[in-house]
C-alpha cells in the first residue's frame, strides 16, 4: 500500500528538521514537501528572520520542494489563518493527508494546529511531542545536526546568544530557566547541515540588530 503523503511545517530551524528526520525514520509517511511562511516585506522566514535565499538552499539540499506562503508584516491573525487555511485545502486537494510539526510540549499550540487541520480533514503529526528537551537537544547534536541562532528574545536570554552555534557549549551556558530547545520562544535557529542534507550549507554571520523587541543575527551564504 502507498504511504500517506505529508508536508512538513518548515521553520528553517532545528526542531522542524529533527521532526522531518524522525518522520522519515519512522517510515510511515511519504514526505513530499515543506511549507514555510515568509514575511513578504523582508523576504525572510517569519519569526526566524532567515533570508529566503538560504531557505531555498535548505530545500535544495534536502531534495524537497518548499511551498512559501507570503504574509504581510505585521500579519493580522485572520490573514494568517486565511492564508494557511487555503494552503491546507489546496494540499488536501493534491492528496496530502498529513502535516508534520516540530512542536515539543506547548499543549495550546498543538490544540490550535489540530483544530485548524481537522477543519480541512488533514491529520497533524508531532514526532517530537513530549520528549525531554534536554535529551532531545543532545540527540540533535549527536545525530550530526548543525544549527545557528537567528533570533533571541532578550527578555529571556542575553542578546550575546544571538548568532551563536547551537552546540554543546551553547547548551551548557544557557540559564536554567531557558528551555534547551527554545520551545518557549527564547531563541530560534537556522539548520545548515545534518543527516538529511546532501551537503552542508556554508554561512557567514552578518550584523546583529534589534527589531520589534527581538535580537536578530543575519546569516548569509559564505560562497
Amino acid at each position: 500500500m502507498a504511504r500517506p503523503k505529508a508536508l512538513v511545517s518548515w521553520s528553517s530551524g532545528k526542531d522542524s528538521a529533527y521532526a522531518l528526520w524522525e518522520a522519515r525514520r519512522a517510515g510511515e509517511l511519504d514526505i513530499v514537501g515543506l511549507l514555510t511562511t515568509v514575511t513578504a516585506t523582508f523576504e525572510r522566514v517569519s519569526m526566524h528572520g532567515v533570508r529566503e535565499l538560504l531557505l531555498d538552499r535548505q530545500a535544495a539540499e534536502l531534495g524537497l520542494p518548499c511551498q512559501k506562503l507570503h504574509i504581510p508584516s505585521p500579519c493580522p491573525n485572520e490573514v494568517y489563518e486565511a492564508t494557511m487555511g487555503q494552503a491546507l485545502a489546496d494540499a488536501k486537494a493534491r492528496g496530502i493527508t498529513h502535516f508534520v510539526f516540530g512542536d515539543l510540549f506547548l499543549a495550546d499550540i498543538r490544540a490550535y494546529r489540530e483544530q485548524r487541520l481537522d477543519a480541512v480533514g488533514v491529520h497533524a503529526v508531532f514526532p517530537l511531542w513530549g520528549r525531554d528537551t534536554h535529551g532531545l537537544a543532545r540527540d540533535m547534536l549527536a545525530q550530526g545536526f548543525r544549527a545557528f541562532t537567528t533570533c533571541i528574545d532578550p527578555r529571556k536570554l542575553e542578546p550575546s546568544f544571538a548568532g551563536r552555534e547551537f552546540d554543546a557549549a551553547f547548551l551548557s551556558e544557557l540559564p536554567p530557566a531557558v528551555d534547551p530547545c527554545g520551545e518557549n520562544g527564547e531563541f530560534h535557529t537556522f539548520v545548515t547541515g545534518g543527516p538529511l542534507f546532501a551537503r552542508e550549507i556554508s554561512v557567514r554571520r552578518g550584523e546583529v540588530v534589534e527589531r520589534d523587541g527581538f535580537v536578530f543575527a543575519d546569516w548569509m551564504p559564505a560562497e
